[in-house]
């Protein structure tokens, strides 16, 4: 009962202190709206297969499947033969240049996708593929490639030989969820999680311009967690994201999953509990809690720990199917925001079916921490009508854009204290499958809302792989 009353306040307190919640909105500001720009095409026949309930090109967790840097909007995929190729195009173009690397996806696992980083200190473009709990396969382009994308070729000598290390660097032989994140002063960094779901931690590697590093694990599979139902001694912490605000903050939002399935109601659901967030101002040496107090070493023999205090911000037990790595942002003041989505208690206090009751009756929220320091959530009033992730982006006015499965899109403004969400763009003409992959340097950058989707399919016939775009408001 207590978390169901904290759950009833904290949406109370979003409807009833909006001037709290924007902080930085001005009578003038624009609120959300999205304008369709135009849709390219990937790839015609694009790889397709369903596990975990998701597609290999299009789970949300990637960082990046598509990224934007100095006028070129860069993305990656596998075809139809396997083959992982990466595609270039100048911002504004309508074809795509395309790239074999040189390594084909080994099995149809949806957990083993594409990630995308650039290295700004030597102009490198990084690939982390095909990887779930097991090794990994690393490409890098030549060094240059990402700062005169006009003035050299788009091919296959560009890019290194695939490698089953960080040249050289064996990071673990159990490896998931590469998501690449560049420093404030140009480096780049490799999240990733050491061991298998329900007992694993995370982990960051660091490369310079010359020689990657091994910072360490810094979140820990220890400890109790007790709920009405049981306990559990071994867990993973699941990343909504790893990203850097403005000030050079490393922001990260997280779901607990516990390896135990005695800590649920019904062993249908799923063991994710609690909505929790750690920030470093050190670049990810040092962890502190929402309070400042430190709670974990990267590399050190404290991590971030189950039984650490103040890391929860919203409160869930494992009752409800909270999904995990589902999606996070800041605002133009650093102020972190995330959304959360999970089966609201008037739907029942139990889910047995985490996949049937989600798409039932799924709801998402929007969790973000005001200008005087208070949490605060809002729940968005759009049916998921699926299992999987929302994606969020803010524009340059703060007003929040939720990007659902099916490519349809919700907003909410700055003014209103994030309380007047409504759907901007229902999907129509998509024929998404289900999870989208967000441009998340394009919004920041041009002010522009690109995603990519794939359209839907049954077995095993490949599909049509898109980019569409939005202009936000300017």
């Amino acid at each position: 009962m207590h978390r169901r009353t904290l759950l009833a306040a904290a949406l109370a307190g979003a409807v009833v202190t909006p001037a709290l919640a924007s902080g930085t909105a001005r009578a003038a500001d624009p609120g959300p709206s999205v304008t369709r720009t135009g849709t390219t095409t990937l790839d015609s026949q694009a790889l397709f297969f369903v596990s975990y309930d998701g597609l290999v090109n299009n789970n949300s967790f990637q960082k990046n499947g598509l990224l934007t840097y100095k006028g070129y909007q860069y993305a990656v995929w596998y075809t139809a033969d396997r083959n992982a190729v990466v595609g270039r195009r100048a911002l504004g173009a309508s074809t795509w240049s395309t790239v074999k690397v040189g390594h084909t996806l080994r099995y149809n696992d949806s957990h083993n996708v594409i990630s995308m980083g650039v290295s700004k200190v030597d102009g490198r473009l990084h690939l982390n593929m095909d990887s779930h709990s097991d090794g990994f396969t690393y490409v890098k382009s030549a060094a240059g490639l990402m700062d005169n994308p006009a003035g050299l070729s788009w091919t296959a000598s560009r890019f290194g030989a695939p490698q089953s290390t960080l040249d050289g660097l064996a990071l673990t032989s159990q490896f998931t969820y590469p998501q690449f994140v560049s420093t404030p002063d140009g480096k780049l960094q490799l999240s990733y999680r050491v061991a298998v779901s329900g007992n694993g931690r995370n982990a960051l590697a660091e490369y310079d311009g010359t020689k990657w590093t091994n910072l360490g694990e810094w979140s820990a599979s220890t400890g109790t967690y007790t709920s009405e139902h049981g306990s559990s001694t071994a867990r993973n912490m699941y990343l909504h994201g790893i990203d850097y605000d403005r000030n050079g903050r490393l922001h990260s939002f997280f779901t607990w999953r516990e390896q135990n399935g005695a800590v649920m109601c019904n062993s249908g659901g799923i063991t994710n509990h609690d909505t929790g967030y750690v920030y470093s101002d050190d670049r990810g040496r040092t962890w502190r809690n929402n309070a400042g107090a430190v709670v974990g070493t990267t590399g050190g023999s404290d991590k971030v720990s189950v039984n650490d205090g103040g890391l929860v911000v919203d409160p869930l037990n494992p009752d409800h199917s909270l999904m995990n790595q589902e999606s996070q942002f800041t605002d133009s003041a650093g102020r972190p925001h995330a959304i959360i989505s999970y089966v609201p208690g008037r739907f029942g206090q139990c889910t047995t079916n985490y996949v049937a009751n989600r798409t039932a009756n799924g709801r998402a929220f929007h969790v973000r921490r005001n200008a005087s320091g208070t949490w605060q959530k809002t729940e968005i009033p759009v049916p998921l009508n699926s299992s999987q992730r929302t994606k969020l982006v803010l524009d340059k006015y703060d007003n929040a854009y939720a990007i659902f499965p099916f490519g349809r899109i919700a907003g909410a403004s700055a003014a209103s204290g994030y309380t007047d969400w409504k759907i901007l763009f229902d999907g129509s003409g998509l024929n998404a499958f289900g999870e989208v992959v967000i441009d998340e340097a394009r919004v920041a950058q041009d002010g522009v809302l690109s995603f990519m989707y794939q359209e839907k399919s049954s077995g095993t016939t490949p599909s049509t792989l898109h980019v569409v775009d939005f202009r936000l408001p300017a």
